[in-house]
């Protein structure tokens, strides 16, 4: 990189900390709803934004480049199957979020279970936020930033942490959204034009014409859906594991739907969603195709699929462009730790705090909220480089929500549509839940097993055992709640669904901008790209 490169990424980091600090500075009273929730006063396509921008991290978009190049289009369903996820936050549990008035989704499990269930779902949430989307993050930016400036891992990740920081502590869920609608658009553009430019590059090697490209590929590199089970992502092996996985991460994970108890209405939080699920569309064209393009233009030049990303900017991007891309890809590393800071120091005041000591004051728990912000990062700083020992970074990412979601996905969706599920199978099936998820990840980790007994031994696919998970979660839940008090029936009542389709039929369609039409529009469009690209 020259210069000009370095002179785009300073400016742009300067840009993205000042605005992330003034937001919080202007903020004429700190309180734990103003720095937690943004006073509840986002409107939907900030709300949409900051869910594309908290989701779409370095990993995304250095993995899916690399999966792209090494397999080919399949690993985009994770991207084009989140708007089902999306359309479910939108339709089922944002109306119940709201109508319980909640600050957090551990507080919902409380209304719903008992106190109990909502500490377990604050830990695991932790855990999460902690060992997932901040540690893996941090891997992923320090070897992308490793490959530009040729600095060691861990000041590229000191770096980042104390730039990410800066504004997270001070400005809250308010700071955090703003800087992720601006890093959402530089996100975007930078993806945009390195697709255009590494399929400019296209016709210097023999490829004019969409023929002409898929003879140039792998068999099934340009295919959504894989039938051999041969394939690193059969098409049974993902449907089974990806609502599970979905479940947990869209609807029920407190980094992601932060951002919708932010809103400033349950319109702004239905409709957030939906825009989403719309921006979710690219992804797959700008982040996955780039990675097709690169084992066409820099077959040679790449060897480990993980680095095709850093190597596709550096080879293809004109000086001042490639500032640019790092911008963009230091703005899906900010976005996602900045939301994954803000969602622990939440979890820590509000679910952990203030649940064993009701009387803690607003004040305290601001600094509570703070501490838990500072720590979070330390930990996730020391725990990224061990992200090395998983085949690749998507794998990793998605390997880690394989044990942790069954639980979480197992407790939300029965807890809405049953009214069998008990106080005490809430909490035990969290318990138990992640009990096994962890016991499972420790017999596949090589750290600690020496080898990966169920991936490689047993030969099961990541996403087989997460569903496997969690239909065991699943008996475990319903058996309890057989032998166990069941709720009261005003909490019943309120927070579950009399019918399986109330959803969509309790109220009347008032306007083209009602979620529903939207979320039918969005699901045609889906439906039209597989049949395009099946």
């Amino acid at each position: 990189m020259q210069l000009l490169d370095y002179i785009v990424l300073a400016f742009y980091l300067l840009v993205v900390v000042g605005i992330g600090i003034i937001t919080g500075v202007r903020e004429k009273k700190a309180t734990s709803e103003g720095f937690f929730l943004a006073g509840r006063s986002l409107k939907w396509p900030l709300v949409g934004a900051a869910l594309f921008a908290a989701n779409i991290s370095t990993i995304h978009m250095v993995g899916l480049a690399g999966q792209g190049f090494s397999d080919g289009l399949v690993w985009g369903n994770f991207e084009w199957s989140a708007f089902l996820f999306l359309i479910v936050l939108s339709l089922i549990f944002a109306p119940f979020y709201f109508k319980s008035q909640i600050s957090t989704l551990p507080e919902f499990l409380e209304k719903r279970y008992n106190g109990k269930a909502r500490t377990m779902l604050a830990v695991i949430s932790l855990v999460t936020a902690l060992f997932l989307h901040i540690g893996v993050s941090l891997y992923a930016g320090a070897l992308v930033f490793e490959k530009f400036f040729g600095i060691s891992q861990y000041t590229a990740i000191f770096a980042i942490s104390i730039a990410t920081l800066a504004y997270s502590v001070i400005g809250g869920l308010k700071a955090v959204v703003i800087t992720e609608a601006l890093q959402t658009v530089v996100l975007i553009v930078g993806a945009l034009i390195l697709t255009f430019l590494a399929m400019s590059a296209l016709p210097e090697h023999g490829v004019t014409s969409f023929a002409e490209l898929k003879a140039a590929l792998k068999p099934n590199q340009l295919s959504m859906v894989h039938t051999d089970a041969s394939s690193p992502l059969p098409w049974w092996a993902f449907w089974l594991g990806i609502p599970v996985l979905g479940l947990n991460y869209w609807c029920a994970d407190q980094t992601v739907v932060q951002k919708v108890l932010g809103a400033k209405d349950l319109k702004h939080a239905q409709n957030g969603p939906i825009f989403a699920g719309f921006i979710k569309i690219l992804p797959v064209f700008i982040m996955v195709f780039p990675g097709i393009f690169a084992y066409i233009i820099l077959k040679d030049k790449i060897g480990n699929p993980d680095d095709t990303l850093p190597i596709l900017i550096l080879e293809i991007l004109p000086i001042g462009l490639k500032g640019l891309m790092s911008a963009a890809l230091l703005a899906a590393l900010m976005s996602t730790i900045a939301s994954a800071l803000n969602s622990a120091g939440t979890l820590m005041s509000m679910d952990i705090v203030k649940k064993l000591r009701p009387d803690t004051s607003d004040k305290k728990l601001l600094i509570i909220g703070r501490t838990t912000i500072l720590a979070t990062i330390c930990i996730a700083v020391a725990w990224s480089p061990l992200i090395a020992k998983f085949p690749s970074i998507f794998e990793a990412i998605n390997d880690l929500l394989a044990v942790l979601s069954p639980p979480i996905s197992a407790v939300f969706i029965w807890g809405v549509f049953s009214k069998k599920g008990t106080p005490k199978a809430g909490f035990a099936t969290l318990l138990f839940g992640f009990i096994i998820g962890i016991t499972a990840f420790c017999f596949d980790f090589e750290v600690i097993a020496g080898k990966r007994y169920l991936s490689e031994v047993m030969g099961i696919h990541f996403m087989t055992k997460a569903f496997y998970l969690f239909f065991i979660c699943s008996i475990f839940y319903f058996v309890v709640s057989m032998f166990t008090p069941k709720a009261d029936a005003e909490t019943l009542e309120q927070l579950t669904f009399k019918k399986p389709l109330s959803f969509l039929t309790d109220t009347k369609l008032t306007s083209i901008s009602d979620p529903r039409i939207m979320a039918l529009l969005l699901t045609t469009i889906m439906l039209t790209l597989y049949i395009i690209f099946r």
